[in-house]
């Protein structure tokens, strides 16, 4: 495992699409029983290296109920974004996630865990990727639908404070989906 972290650290594939250079961030074990899979890393996590080193992090640490130091225990949590790098600066937030890194990684990082239990998709990048034509017409649908992805995948949308609006429009998901995170998550840290 670990000669494949330094490996994806030492990537350049797209260095010249990146506009603050490549800084992968990843944290993986094979230990891990609970796996996220968001975007990319935003300007805040590139300069800390750390994942999810920002306010959507506060945020999705706040959905799961866990603390820091649950969060960052690769040993029990694992994080592998769908891009690596930050992707730069779009009209209305962040750029997509480039779309080189998951197939490049991504399979050889899973077959290193074999202990996954969970896997959180995080945004449409990740539903998209992981299920295909499983996935509902949009994101809400997808997260509403959440129970039949379950026990392998648990889909939510992006916890970024730019989907204050979504959230505030589906009040379904802090209701009911959330309190089944928080247990399903709880489940897995202690088994």
């Amino acid at each position: 495992m670990e000669a494949l972290l330094q490996k994806i650290r030492d990537c350049k594939a797209c260095s010249e699409h990146l506009p603050l250079g490549p800084r992968p961030i990843v944290a993986a074990n094979p230990k891990a029983r609970i796996l996220i899979i968001g975007h990319a890393p935003g300007t805040k996590v590139h300069q800390t290296g750390i994942p999810w080193d920002d306010q959507s992090g506060k945020q999705l640490r706040k959905w799961m109920g866990v603390t820091d130091e649950e969060f960052y225990d690769e040993t029990q949590i694992a994080q592998i974004p769908m891009g690596f790098c930050y992707p730069g600066k779009g009209k209305s937030g962040d750029l997509p996630p480039r779309t080189e890194c998951a197939p490049l990684w991504h399979q050889s990082l899973l077959e290193k865990m074999p202990n996954l239990k969970l896997t959180l998709l995080i945004g449409q990048h990740s539903q998209r990727y992981y299920l295909g034509n499983e996935r509902q017409k949009n994101l809400t649908e997808t997260v509403k639908n959440y129970k039949a992805y379950l026990p392998q995948y648990f889909v939510l949308p992006h916890p970024s404070p730019r989907n204050r609006f979504w959230l505030g429009k589906n009040p379904w998901f802090g209701e009911e989906v959330l309190s089944e995170l928080q247990h399903i998550i709880a489940y897995h840290l202690t088994d």
